[in-house]
């Protein structure tokens, strides 16, 4: 009798579509505590229980991280800016993230779509099959909830309820921090709230019997 491997990371969106809840808090609405704050921090500040990011004078960007690395999480947070930005939450690394707002390279709003170092945006946020780009789910200077599912190599992003992603990472880090992105040469401000975070175990693969013939 033989043997196949039925491997489920592809299924992501179904097999972790029941994990989301409440989760671990990643920031506590009063200071960075598990955040790792830039030295010559002028970016980040907590206002009114809201992690505030603005532009210092000289357009230069900045990178906020948790001090705690992850494996494969369920994380969700709550954005709030006004269209212009560009911004993200980075996956494990530098190199992998979920755009929020304006994308540097094709100019118009990205939201939700994966930035890949080396590929750009592989594939694009879909507000329903095949309609690309979430322009009517975004809401402009109003609080967006973004939840991003990484679960192995393979990444889904939800806006405000709406499921429009999945991508399959080639080069995706087994292990790293979870990241807010301010980029440079722009004047631009984003506020993010209620950061929380569940650790989640991917299904080992299944061994299954082949029919017998």
């Amino acid at each position: 009798m033989k043997l196949i491997l039925i491997v489920l990371l592809g299924a992501s969106t179904f097999a972790f579509a029941d994990h989301h809840g409440k989760g671990q808090s990643l920031f506590n609405g009063k200071d960075f505590t598990g955040w790792k704050v830039p030295k010559d921090n002028i970016w980040w500040s907590v206002v009114d229980g809201a992690i505030v990011a603005k532009s210092g004078p000289r357009k230069r960007g900045s990178n906020l991280w948790t001090e705690k690395h992850y494996v494969d999480f369920d994380m969700s947070c709550e954005f709030r800016f006004d269209g212009k930005g560009d911004s993200g939450v980075f996956l494990r690394d530098g190199g992998q993230q979920i755009q929020i707002g304006i994308s540097g390279s094709l100019k118009r709003d990205m939201t939700a779509s994966p930035y890949i170092s080396g590929k750009g945006y592989p594939v694009e946020a879909e507000e329903k099959k095949g309609v690309k780009g979430v322009k009517n789910l975004l809401k402009i200077n109003e609080w967006n909830t973004l939840r991003i599912v990484a679960a192995g190599p393979v990444y889904d992003a939800w806006l405000n309820g709406v499921h429009v992603m999945t991508y399959t990472s080639e080069n995706a880090k087994e292990k790293g921090p979870i990241g807010l992105q301010l980029h440079g040469n722009k004047v631009m401000s984003i506020d993010f709230r209620r950061l929380t975070v569940k650790e989640i175990e991917i299904p080992s693969p299944t061994e299954v019997p082949t029919p017998k013939k």
